[in-house]
């Protein structure tokens, strides 16, 4: 117990040197970051058959339920299923276009997050840390593209989202649905080699494609690109989601409001966590 409490106060002593630095440690921060690239996914939406193959390996690979047989409406993901592909009829005849996180490169869902459970990694993923989480859902809120879903009916409840496959991506190997796409519809590599790729295609079939990598500059850039024969709106896409990045609001604001409001989160992580402890002691007197 006296461990417990003394990583608490450690937790709260971080928070207030945290407020302290202010502004010398935000500008600090930006000096000190990894020089590794965001890795990425193109999707050509003119290349996808609508096969839905990227919705099974992707179920099998984070062992989720697998996907309906059958699609009778525009769908959107939820705690079941990572991805959705759904099919819109345009100017252009029917076009498949596929759904999940968009990994923001400035998550709004990550600057959100009181414990930096959600977190954009060095490669570029952004995943979520169930022991980080105190069940906040700021992140659901702040999410511009709507991704990430809460599992309201389980008894131990997560967050439930795209996280681009992070684990395989640590063994250099592509996401599971860019891995099985028959089609070639899905590309995996360097953000920066996937947009020249994108202005490439654009630029030798001018008539295929639309000029726009959709996610380039949306949120501030997402490491999910979108390339389509149609505009993005005739495809269900939020074409009214601003060019710079959702933190970009709120930078400086926590270094000007009173430090109970930072405090506070703290606090209540404390909490949690010893809550948390508690039940899994009890658990292991009642097994004893």
């Amino acid at each position: 117990m006296g461990l417990r409490r003394r990583s608490f106060l450690k937790l709260l002593g971080v928070t207030g040197i945290t407020l302290a630095i202010g502004e010398s440690s935000h500008a600090a921060s930006k000096t000190t970051e990894s020089d590794e690239e965001f890795h990425g996914v193109l999707y050509d939406s003119t290349r996808c058959v609508g096969c839905r193959t990227c919705e099974y390996e992707c179920a099998a690979a984070h062992k989720l339920p697998e996907p309906i047989d059958k699609v009778a409406a525009v769908r959107k993901t939820d705690e079941t299923c990572n991805t959705v592909v759904n099919t819109f009829q345009t100017d252009k005849g029917e076009v498949f276009i596929k759904r999940q996180c968009m990994h923001c490169n400035e998550p709004a869902c990550a600057a959100a997050c009181l414990t930096k459970a959600m977190h954009k990694t060095k490669s570029g993923p952004v995943t979520w840390d169930g022991d980080k989480c105190m069940g906040c859902r700021y992140c659901m809120v702040s999410c511009p593209f709507d991704s990430p879903k809460f599992e309201y009916h389980s008894a131990n409840p997560k967050i439930q989202k795209c996280d681009m496959c992070a684990e395989r991506m640590k063994t250099e190997k592509s996401p599971a649905c860019v891995f099985n796409c028959p089609n070639d519809a899905l590309k995996y590599g360097k953000r920066r080699d996937l947009i020249k790729e994108a202005r490439r295609r654009i630029y030798e079939k001018p008539d295929l494609y639309i000029d726009h990598i959709y996610g380039e500059h949306e949120a501030g850039g997402t490491g999910w690109l979108y390339l389509s024969p149609v505009p993005f709106e005739q495809l269900g896409m939020n074409t009214a989601i601003q060019q710079s990045s959702y933190p970009e609001l709120t930078k400086g604001f926590l270094y000007s409001v009173p430090s109970v409001f930072v405090l506070v989160p703290t606090l209540l992580l404390g909490i949690h966590q010893a809550t948390k402890n508690n039940h899994l002691n009890q658990e292991e007197e009642n097994e004893n």
